[in-house]
């Protein structure tokens, strides 16, 4: 499973999560409105969700409905920004 950052981060980007990230899988691309997640360059190892301010981040599993689609945004925002590995 891989962790994805949703809706309360967008216009925020607060990089906490960054910070404490072990493989350096959160991306910031100054073009986009919030910061991403690589789905599989991600460990699931959880230490970027108590450090985000404004609880963005979620287990793909536990998305919040309202917010499903930035499952997908994470990716796109990737994609947009030349990393063509997230399928």
């Amino acid at each position: 499973m891989t962790h994805v950052i949703a809706e309360p981060c967008v216009n925020v980007k607060d990089k906490s999560c960054v910070d404490v990230c072990p493989v350096s899988c959160i991306y910031e691309f100054a073009n986009e409105k919030m910061l991403t997640i690589h789905p599989t360059e991600c460990i699931d190892c959880g230490a970027c969700i108590p450090v985000c301010p404004v609880n963005a981040i979620f287990p793909a599993d536990d998305v919040p409905d309202k917010w499903k689609s930035f499952t997908q945004e994470n990716i796109e925002i990737l994609k947009r920004n030349g990393r063509t590995d997230v399928g």
